[in-house]
């Protein structure tokens, strides 16, 4: 790991360690000493050459999703007290109402500020969502991974391969793999999108769970995967996709009391020298609709000839 890449995360772990300070109302050592643990466990767990694993750790210290989340609740926080004040000067102008010399002038003027007030409430309070919705999405642009299953996103995906590719010539093999869930939509439309999103979570987890560390898994879009495989050969490739067939098609998600079965395609395909990510991408997908048009739950592979 390069020096900046050390200071770096120093300066976020002193600043993360600052805050949570800050937001305790009576900060103790043990408290410190819990984030000193994790911060110890987060730098040991980088390897040089994992791809985005310094990212990982500036995540882990920056923990930007919790800053926006209490920024969220602040807000909450601030609208609900608003409207209490409200709740309270409407509560006193209708016992106005209840005196029998009701001074019509005073209590329209109260309703009109209470209108004024709530107007100016719901506007400021849409300022924020839309703000804090802009920073959630400048977010997940900037991020490496992926904001629903915490895999690796398509951006990460790029910039591997585009590094692998430029290297032409490999001293190991490596493969990758196209996984497609099978009947997603059908899935969705029967289940509603919320199972949808649990069921790619689902799958995401078994996969981090049964691969190496070396592997890598990013989501490409929508229900498909791509795994990245080094140093194995073909029959060990093989041997990986039917243990994760198996997983898959062996494991069930309970979801509102139903039993959901899934199943994935895979397609996979070596690299060979000089391909360009395109190319091998295209491959794997060539060799994924085969696994659907031969009945889906299945591996094919696309290998050039002569290789």
């Amino acid at each position: 790991m390069q020096k900046e890449d050390l200071k770096s995360l120093v300066t976020q772990m002193y600043e993360e360690l600052i805050e949570n300070i800050d937001v305790q109302e009576q900060p103790n050592k043990e408290q410190i000493l819990t984030f000193l643990q994790d911060a110890t466990s987060t730098i040991s767990s980088i390897s040089d050459n994992e791809i985005d694993s310094v990212e990982h750790a500036k995540l882990a210290f920056t923990n930007a999703y919790k800053e926006i989340a209490h920024d969220t609740i602040n807000s909450y926080q601030l609208t609900n007290n608003t409207f209490k004040e409200l709740s309270y000067v409407h509560e006193e102008a209708l016992k106005e109402c209840d005196d029998p010399h009701i001074d019509f002038s005073n209590i329209t003027k109260k309703f009109n500020d209470i209108q004024s007030q709530m107007s100016k409430e719901v506007i400021r309070a849409n300022a924020v969502i839309t703000d804090l919705n802009s920073k959630v999405k400048e977010l997940e642009r900037n991020s490496n991974l992926d904001s629903l299953t915490k895999v690796f996103n398509r951006r990460a995906l790029t910039t591997y391969l585009n590094t692998i590719c430029s290297k032409k010539a490999l001293s190991h093999e490596m493969h990758l793999l196209i996984l497609d869930i099978d009947d997603f939509k059908i899935i969705n439309d029967t289940y509603g999108h919320v199972a949808g999103d649990k069921i790619l979570i689902f799958i995401a987890n078994m996969l981090r769970k049964t691969l190496r560390d070396g592997d890598k898994v990013f989501r490409y879009g929508g229900e498909e995967f791509i795994i990245i495989l080094n140093r194995i050969d073909v029959t060990t490739c093989i041997e990986v996709t039917n243990r994760i067939l198996n997983l898959i098609r062996s494991n069930q998600l309970i979801y509102k009391g139903d039993s959901i079965n899934v199943t994935m395609s895979i397609g996979a395909t070596l690299y060979y020298k000089d391909d360009t990510p395109d190319e091998i991408i295209a491959r794997a997908d060539k060799a994924l609709y085969r696994s659907k048009n031969a009945g889906k739950n299945q591996m094919n592979s696309e290998l050039l000839h002569g290789h």
